[in-house]
Protein backbone atom coordinates (compact mmCIF):
# COMPACT_ATOMS: atom_id res chain seq x y z
CA UNK A 1 0.00 0.00 0.00
CA UNK A 2 2.89 2.30 0.58
CA UNK A 3 4.54 1.69 -1.91
CA UNK A 4 1.12 2.95 -4.58
CA UNK A 5 0.74 5.96 -1.92
CA UNK A 6 4.89 6.94 -2.72
CA UNK A 7 4.42 6.73 -6.54
CA UNK A 8 0.77 8.57 -6.60
CA UNK A 9 2.60 11.40 -4.48
CA UNK A 10 5.77 10.96 -6.93
CA UNK A 11 3.55 11.90 -10.22
CA UNK A 12 1.75 14.39 -8.09
CA UNK A 13 5.18 16.18 -7.20
CA UNK A 14 6.70 16.07 -11.21
CA UNK A 15 3.12 17.15 -12.19
CA UNK A 16 3.12 20.32 -9.78
CA UNK A 17 6.38 21.56 -11.17
CA UNK A 18 5.04 22.47 -14.79
CA UNK A 19 1.24 22.85 -13.36
CA UNK A 20 2.85 26.00 -11.37
CA UNK A 21 5.49 26.84 -13.65
CA UNK A 22 3.37 27.53 -16.75
CA UNK A 23 0.26 28.11 -15.58
CA UNK A 24 1.87 30.81 -13.11
CA UNK A 25 4.78 32.09 -16.12
CA UNK A 26 3.41 35.20 -15.99
CA UNK A 27 4.87 35.86 -12.65
CA UNK A 28 8.35 35.35 -14.31
CA UNK A 29 7.48 38.85 -16.16
CA UNK A 30 6.85 40.74 -12.24
CA UNK A 31 8.76 41.65 -10.04
CA UNK A 32 10.52 39.64 -7.50
CA UNK A 33 7.06 38.79 -5.19
CA UNK A 34 4.61 37.46 -7.50
CA UNK A 35 7.64 34.71 -8.80
CA UNK A 36 8.37 34.15 -4.74
CA UNK A 37 4.62 33.79 -4.38
CA UNK A 38 4.82 30.96 -7.03
CA UNK A 39 7.03 28.92 -5.49
CA UNK A 40 5.73 29.35 -1.70
CA UNK A 41 2.33 28.02 -3.26
CA UNK A 42 3.81 25.12 -4.89
CA UNK A 43 5.81 24.30 -1.54
CA UNK A 44 2.68 24.49 0.49
CA UNK A 45 0.47 22.12 -2.94
CA UNK A 46 3.91 19.33 -1.94
CA UNK A 47 3.54 19.46 1.57
CA UNK A 48 -0.14 18.57 1.49
CA UNK A 49 0.29 15.90 -0.98
CA UNK A 50 2.82 14.84 0.73
CA UNK A 51 0.61 14.39 4.11
CA UNK A 52 -2.58 13.29 2.37
CA UNK A 53 -1.08 10.83 -0.37
CA UNK A 54 2.05 9.40 0.76
CA UNK A 55 0.96 9.75 4.85
CA UNK A 56 4.27 12.15 5.69
CA UNK A 57 3.46 14.98 7.77
CA UNK A 58 5.80 18.34 8.01
CA UNK A 59 6.72 19.67 11.50
CA UNK A 60 8.46 23.15 12.15
CA UNK A 61 10.15 23.18 15.64
CA UNK A 62 11.88 25.95 16.91
CA UNK A 63 9.90 28.71 15.21
CA UNK A 64 10.51 31.39 17.81
CA UNK A 65 14.41 30.73 16.61
CA UNK A 66 13.53 31.38 13.11
CA UNK A 67 15.10 34.63 11.81
CA UNK A 68 13.23 37.36 9.93
CA UNK A 69 14.93 39.41 7.63
CA UNK A 70 18.52 39.34 6.50
CA UNK A 71 19.81 36.24 7.89
CA UNK A 72 22.62 32.92 7.05
CA UNK A 73 20.60 29.62 7.60
CA UNK A 74 22.80 26.53 7.37
CA UNK A 75 20.12 23.25 7.45
CA UNK A 76 21.13 19.88 7.63
CA UNK A 77 20.69 18.00 4.46
CA UNK A 78 19.65 14.14 3.95
CA UNK A 79 17.16 14.61 0.95
CA UNK A 80 14.96 16.99 -1.84
CA UNK A 81 12.56 17.66 1.02
CA UNK A 82 15.17 19.95 2.63
CA UNK A 83 14.79 22.11 -0.27
CA UNK A 84 10.96 22.64 -0.55
CA UNK A 85 9.97 22.78 3.07
CA UNK A 86 11.82 26.25 3.75
CA UNK A 87 9.78 28.15 1.52
CA UNK A 88 6.54 27.10 3.58
CA UNK A 89 8.30 29.44 6.63
CA UNK A 90 10.22 31.63 5.85
CA UNK A 91 9.97 35.36 4.42
CA UNK A 92 12.08 35.17 1.49
CA UNK A 93 14.66 32.21 1.23
CA UNK A 94 17.65 32.27 -1.20
CA UNK A 95 19.22 28.90 -1.86
CA UNK A 96 22.64 28.17 -2.45
CA UNK A 97 22.80 25.37 -5.40
CA UNK A 98 24.85 23.98 -7.75
CA UNK A 99 24.61 25.83 -11.35
CA UNK A 100 23.07 22.83 -13.19
CA UNK A 101 20.01 23.50 -11.50
CA UNK A 102 19.95 27.11 -12.88
CA UNK A 103 19.79 25.51 -16.43
CA UNK A 104 16.17 22.57 -15.53
CA UNK A 105 12.73 23.26 -17.21
CA UNK A 106 10.23 24.91 -14.60
CA UNK A 107 12.48 24.60 -11.46
CA UNK A 108 15.21 26.37 -12.94
CA UNK A 109 12.85 29.59 -14.59
CA UNK A 110 11.67 30.50 -11.16
CA UNK A 111 15.50 29.72 -9.50
CA UNK A 112 16.81 32.33 -12.42
CA UNK A 113 13.88 34.46 -11.47
CA UNK A 114 14.16 34.83 -8.29
CA UNK A 115 17.83 34.90 -8.06
CA UNK A 116 18.92 32.26 -6.21
CA UNK A 117 22.81 31.83 -5.41
CA UNK A 118 24.02 29.22 -8.56
CA UNK A 119 27.57 27.76 -7.75
CA UNK A 120 30.45 26.46 -10.25
CA UNK A 121 31.96 23.14 -8.36
CA UNK A 122 34.51 22.96 -11.10
CA UNK A 123 35.61 26.87 -10.88
CA UNK A 124 37.10 26.04 -7.26
CA UNK A 125 38.46 29.31 -5.64
CA UNK A 126 36.44 31.37 -8.21
CA UNK A 127 33.08 30.03 -7.49
CA UNK A 128 33.60 30.65 -3.69
CA UNK A 129 34.14 34.35 -4.33
CA UNK A 130 31.28 34.58 -6.78
CA UNK A 131 29.31 32.95 -4.08
CA UNK A 132 30.23 35.36 -1.22
CA UNK A 133 29.60 38.37 -3.49
CA UNK A 134 26.01 37.04 -4.47
CA UNK A 135 25.46 36.32 -1.24
CA UNK A 136 26.28 39.46 0.19
CA UNK A 137 24.02 41.37 -2.49
CA UNK A 138 21.28 39.10 -1.30
CA UNK A 139 21.30 39.84 2.39
CA UNK A 140 21.61 43.48 1.33
CA UNK A 141 18.12 43.06 -0.32
CA UNK A 142 17.28 41.66 3.11
CA UNK A 143 16.41 37.74 2.02
CA UNK A 144 17.35 34.85 3.87
CA UNK A 145 20.50 33.05 2.95
CA UNK A 146 20.47 28.80 3.01
CA UNK A 147 23.02 26.92 2.52
CA UNK A 148 23.51 23.31 3.09
CA UNK A 149 27.09 22.85 5.35
CA UNK A 150 27.68 19.47 3.50
CA UNK A 151 27.20 20.65 0.03
CA UNK A 152 24.48 17.80 -1.12
CA UNK A 153 22.66 15.52 0.25
CA UNK A 154 23.75 12.67 2.41
CA UNK A 155 22.15 9.48 3.68
CA UNK A 156 20.90 9.06 7.13
CA UNK A 157 23.54 8.14 9.51
CA UNK A 158 26.70 9.40 7.17
CA UNK A 159 29.11 10.64 8.51
CA UNK A 160 29.12 14.43 8.26
CA UNK A 161 31.22 16.23 6.20
CA UNK A 162 31.04 20.02 6.31
CA UNK A 163 32.64 21.39 3.62
CA UNK A 164 33.95 25.72 3.20
CA UNK A 165 31.62 27.66 1.83
CA UNK A 166 29.46 28.19 4.78
CA UNK A 167 32.53 29.69 6.71
CA UNK A 168 33.29 31.87 3.91
CA UNK A 169 29.80 33.29 3.65
CA UNK A 170 29.81 33.13 7.52
CA UNK A 171 33.15 35.17 7.75
CA UNK A 172 32.33 37.68 4.83
CA UNK A 173 28.70 38.63 5.84
CA UNK A 174 29.59 38.70 9.49
CA UNK A 175 26.33 37.46 10.61
CA UNK A 176 24.80 35.06 13.05
CA UNK A 177 23.83 31.77 11.60
CA UNK A 178 20.81 29.77 12.65
CA UNK A 179 21.41 26.22 12.30
CA UNK A 180 18.47 23.90 11.67
CA UNK A 181 18.50 20.14 12.09
CA UNK A 182 16.06 17.56 10.17
CA UNK A 183 15.25 13.70 10.44
CA UNK A 184 14.02 14.48 6.99
CA UNK A 185 16.06 11.53 4.70
CA UNK A 186 14.31 8.72 6.76
CA UNK A 187 10.90 9.61 5.21
CA UNK A 188 12.29 11.10 1.99
CA UNK A 189 15.19 9.14 1.50
CA UNK A 190 17.78 10.77 -0.86
CA UNK A 191 17.44 8.42 -3.63
CA UNK A 192 14.32 6.19 -5.08
CA UNK A 193 10.96 7.00 -5.15
CA UNK A 194 9.74 5.81 -1.33
CA UNK A 195 7.93 7.61 1.15
CA UNK A 196 8.08 6.33 4.79
CA UNK A 197 5.07 7.36 6.55
CA UNK A 198 5.60 9.49 9.75
CA UNK A 199 6.86 12.94 10.86
CA UNK A 200 9.46 14.99 9.02
CA UNK A 201 10.57 17.61 11.98
CA UNK A 202 12.54 20.62 10.68
CA UNK A 203 13.85 22.19 14.51
CA UNK A 204 15.33 25.64 13.85
CA UNK A 205 18.21 25.90 16.36
CA UNK A 206 19.46 29.00 18.69
CA UNK A 207 21.52 31.34 16.15
CA UNK A 208 25.46 30.91 15.95
CA UNK A 209 26.77 34.49 17.14
CA UNK A 210 28.75 36.54 14.45
CA UNK A 211 32.77 37.27 14.17
CA UNK A 212 33.67 33.69 15.61
CA UNK A 213 36.85 32.55 14.15
CA UNK A 214 36.57 29.70 11.69
CA UNK A 215 37.42 26.54 13.11
CA UNK A 216 35.50 27.34 15.98
CA UNK A 217 32.56 28.38 14.01
CA UNK A 218 32.47 25.26 12.24
CA UNK A 219 32.67 23.26 15.52
CA UNK A 220 29.56 24.95 16.63
CA UNK A 221 27.76 24.78 13.84
CA UNK A 222 28.64 20.98 13.15
CA UNK A 223 27.76 20.03 16.72
CA UNK A 224 24.90 21.96 16.93
CA UNK A 225 22.83 20.54 13.58
CA UNK A 226 24.36 16.90 14.15
CA UNK A 227 23.58 16.61 18.07
CA UNK A 228 19.99 18.05 17.33
CA UNK A 229 19.33 16.37 14.00
CA UNK A 230 20.60 12.93 16.09
CA UNK A 231 18.10 13.60 18.40
CA UNK A 232 15.21 13.83 16.19
CA UNK A 233 16.53 10.05 14.31
CA UNK A 234 15.93 8.82 17.93
CA UNK A 235 13.25 10.36 19.89
CA UNK A 236 13.14 10.02 23.41
CA UNK A 237 9.72 7.53 24.49
CA UNK A 238 7.05 9.47 25.86
CA UNK A 239 6.08 8.42 29.65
Amino acid sequence: MQTLRSLLFTLWLYLSMPIFAVGLSPALLMAHGPAMGVIKAWARFVLFGLRWIAGVKVEFRGLEHRPTGPALIAPKHQGMLDVVAPFAVLDDPCFVLKKELMVLPFFGWFAWKTKMIPVDRSAGSTALKTMVKQARARLAEGRQILIFPEGTRAPVGAPADYKPGVAAIYRDLDVPCWPVATNSGVHWPAHGFMRHKGTVVFEFLPPIPAGLKRAEFMKRLEDSVETASAALLNPEPKA
